[in-house]
C-alpha cells in the first residue's frame, strides 16, 4: 500500500489503511477507512476506492440520534450496501483513535442498521449481520454456467449442491469436494458477470470443508470470493460472504449439533491468508442473526 501516491481529501476527513482478518504474513483484506467524510461526494468516495483498489469505508454523522454513525462503502466500480470487513476496520480505527470505547453501538448503512461491539475477550470487535437465508440453485443451465465460469466439471461439486445464500448480499455457494480443487480454481472472468446476473448473485463463493482436527473451537471451512463486478477479480476476505456461508453450512449439515459458528479461511490462493470467525448470536435461534469478527492491524 505504501506505493500509492498521497490522495487529497476534503478537510477534516482523514484516511487510515488497515488490514482486516489477517491470518499470516501479508494476510487479510486491506481497507481504506475515511473518517469525518460528511463533506465528500459519492464521486470522491468512489475515487478513493479506485485509487487504492479496495473496498473503502466512509464514516459520517448519523442521521438518527439513536445511531452512532453512518457508514458508506465503495469498491472501484460502484457503491455497496454493506461491507463487513470495512465496517470492522472502521470501528477498529475509531476505537484506536479514542472515538469509541467498545460499548455496543448501532450504525446506519444502505442495507439497514448493523451493530458493533467489543467481544467478550476485550480485544476483538464484532459486527452483526441479520439472519441468513438460503435457496438451492437447481436450474441445469445455471449450474452449467457456474461450472463453465469456474472451469470445473459438474461432478466436482459436492453432493450438498449449489445454493444462493445471503445475510446482506446474495453470494452463490459452490461446495467442492476438496480443498485442493478449491485452491486450484482459475475462473473465466469474462463470463462471471453474466453468470452472476442470471442467478441474482453478487459473487461466486466456492468453498470446501477442512478435515476435522482436535483442538479447533469451531469447524474450519475454506472459501474463495469472485465478486460479480467490483473492479478486481478476487477478494482476500469477505465478511458478508462468510456470514452467508455460516447459514449455508447449517443447510449442508456441516455443523454438528450444538456448534454455533465457523472459521472461514480465505485468500490462501492469493498469498493473503485470512480468517473470519462467524458465530450465531443465539445458539438456539439462528433467526437472531450472527456476528462476524477477526483480527485487524494498521498497514
Amino acid at each position: 500500500m505504501s506505493s500509492h501516491a498521497p490522495l487529497s481529501l476534503r478537510a477534516p476527513a482523514t484516511i487510515s489503511l488497515v488490514s482486516v482478518f489477517p491470518a499470516g504474513d501479508n494476510g487479510g483484506n486491506p481497507a481504506p477507512i475515511v473518517l469525518d467524510a460528511d463533506a465528500m461526494t459519492s464521486g470522491e468516495m468512489r475515487a478513493v476506492a479506485a485509487h487504492y483498489g479496495h473496498e473503502s469505508a466512509f464514516v459520517m454523522n448519523a442521521r438518527a440520534p439513536e445511531n452512532a454513525w453512518r457508514f458508506r462503502f465503495f469498491v472501484p466500480n460502484h457503491e455497496m450496501e454493506m461491507c463487513g470487513h470495512a465496517t470492522l476496520g472502521a470501528l477498529w480505527v475509531l476505537r484506536r483513535g479514542g472515538r469509541w470505547d467498545g460499548s455496543p453501538v448501532t450504525i446506519e448503512t444502505l442495507s439497514g442498521r448493523v451493530q458493533g461491539r467489543l467481544a467478550a475477550d476485550g480485544e476483538h470487535i464484532e459486527v452483526s449481520q441479520p439472519a441468513g437465508r438460503t435457496e438451492p440453485v437447481v436450474d441445469a443451465s445455471a449450474i452449467a454456467a457456474i461450472c463453465a465460469t469456474l472451469r470445473i466439471a459438474p461432478d466436482d461439486i459436492a453432493l450438498e449442491g449449489v445454493c444462493n445464500a445471503a445475510t446482506s448480499r446474495v453470494k452463490t455457494l459452490v461446495p467442492l469436494r476438496s480443498i485442493a480443487q478449491l485452491q486450484a480454481l482459475c475462473p473465466d472472468f469474462t463470463t462471471l458477470l453474466a453468470t452472476c446476473d442470471a442467478i441474482g448473485s453478487t459473487g461466486l463463493y466456492p468453498c470446501a470443508r477442512e478435515a476435522v482436527e482436535d483442538g479447533h473451537a469451531l469447524p474450519v471451512l475454506q472459501a474463495r470470493q469472485f465478486p460479480r463486478s467490483s473492479g478486481y477479480p478476487e477478494d482476500a476476505a469477505t465478511g458478508i460472504a462468510a456470514a452467508a456461508l455460516l447459514y449455508g453450512a447449517r443447510r449442508y449439515g456441516w455443523l454438528a449439533p450444538g456448534e454455533r459458528g465457523v472459521v472461514v479461511r480465505q485468500g490462501v490462493a492469493m498469498g493473503r491468508p485470512s480468517a473470519i470467525t462467524v458465530t450465531l448470536r443465539d445458539a438456539l435461534d439462528a433467526s437472531a442473526g450472527c456476528w462476524i469478527s477477526g483480527d485487524v492491524h494498521a498497514i
